[in-house]
């Protein structure tokens, strides 16, 4: 086979119907359209999400919720307990996660840590939120917490 023997399938492509182009053309004076009325008329037809009259679908659910201006700060989770696979004294930081396969590359730009689960250890916790209950076990522990204020950048 070679490249210029390669033709589309047969049937596979149909000209596109012209309108407006005369008499024998089959499609000439109304264009396909009729005589009159709505539907005849430019711009004319009905709008998406009508009914016929019935009260359309999504005026009869009922609306929920509300985002501020700016949306919602989505935040990659990772709790406590996963935090075991770091050794003592490890700073665990966004890039840290990343490496260790908790979150992905991604997903550092923001990172909250929460509370379920045990510390084994004291580790030096950098992340953009920590739940009070995480901060407190990691204290405990020994642990310091630091919140990263800024956003880091994918490299």
């Amino acid at each position: 086979m070679k490249l210029e023997e390669l033709r589309p399938a047969p049937g596979a492509k149909k000209r596109r119907k012209k309108v407006g182009r005369g008499p024998s053309s089959g499609h000439g004076k109304t264009s396909g359209k009729g005589h009159k009325g709505h539907k005849a008329r430019s711009g004319g037809g009905k709008a998406g999400g009508f009914e016929g009259g019935q009260m359309p679908l999504y005026r009869r659910l009922p609306k929920r919720g509300f985002l501020p201006f700016g949306g919602k700060t989505e935040y990659a989770v990772v709790n406590l307990k996963a935090l075991g696979a770091f050794g003592a004294n490890a700073v665990v930081d966004p890039d840290a996660l990343v490496q260790g396969g908790l979150i992905r590359a991604s997903a550092r730009g923001r990172v909250k840590i929460l509370g379920e689960g045990e510390v084994l250890h004291a580790l030096t916790v950098k992340a953009h939120a920590v739940s009070e209950s995480a901060r407190a076990k990691i204290e405990a522990k020994g642990g310091r917490v630091e919140v990263l204020t800024s956003r880091v950048v994918a490299s």
